[in-house]
């Protein structure tokens, strides 16, 4: 039975690997679609799986200007992309936007990560969006590129404009609550009714709170939900209540 929590009809939490692991499932714009505790969205009617911010080669971007990270971003989040593909097998991938950290990042993969990106695009349409850090279309990496995607009455985008029926990332949200005398933040995903924020895919990224006014600029007001990102589930709030900061 669907049910309303702060304007979002949420049709149901429901197990994916098992009791443990659980989806919210949400209505946005008239689509119903399954928010993931992964970090992705799934639309099950168009067999669509969205993912934001990945930000590949975002070490190595680093360390051209001598900013040491770790080099194993990449490989971190394509294993993790793999696996949430694994779980829905869908016959689209859409990447919205900042899929590689700079220009250059395509021609810094590694041959196993070149590798990987072409084996998870096997069997499926692969879209890259174009976003602040990678604005061109990259060579050599397969897949389509293009600004937007405009599916069903759904819009998806790299920066979000607001508009109704929009999914968009490149905001990075993140919120932050009190429980048990102490301060938590997590990833989230920022929805109402009408529009969602995806929270940033890729490892090394950071976030913005949402309560920053970036949010108010896309929302409104503080209407929608925060999804924040469990282990295995996710874990709705208020805007409202979440901490500034």
């Amino acid at each position: 039975m669907a049910t309303s929590r702060g304007g979002i009809e949420v049709v149901a939490t429901s197990p994916i690997n098992g009791p443990d692991y659980r989806v919210d499932e949400v209505e946005l714009a008239g689509a119903h679609l399954v928010v993931d505790p992964g970090g992705v969205i799934y639309w099950p009617a168009e067999r669509i799986l969205a993912v934001a911010d990945l930000h590949f080669e975002k070490a190595s971007s680093f360390a051209r200007y001598g900013a040491l990270l770790p080099p194993y971003d990449t490989a971190a989040t394509l294993a993790r992309l793999c696996e949430v593909i694994m779980r829905y097998r869908p016959r689209a991938v859409f990447a919205l936007g900042d899929s590689f950290h700079d220009g250059d990042g395509p021609q810094r993969l590694g041959d196993v990560d070149r590798e990987a990106v072409n084996a998870l695009q096997n069997g499926r349409d692969w879209v890259w969006i174009a976003g602040n850090h990678d604005p061109d279309p990259a060579v050599g990496i397969g897949g389509v590129f293009t600004p937007e995607m405009n599916v069903g009455g759904l819009t998806f985008r790299h920066e979000p404009k607001g508009q109704a029926g929009e999914i968009a990332g490149h905001l990075h949200p993140m919120a932050r609550i009190s429980a048990s005398g102490r301060s938590i933040s997590r990833k989230c995903f920022a929805i109402d009714s009408e529009r969602m924020v995806m929270p940033a895919f890729g490892a090394f990224t950071g976030g913005l709170n949402i309560r920053a006014a970036a949010f108010m600029t896309v929302f409104g007001a503080l209407t929608f939900r925060a999804h924040m990102l469990g282990a295995t589930r996710l874990y709705a709030v208020d805007a409202s209540r979440c901490l500034p900061g």
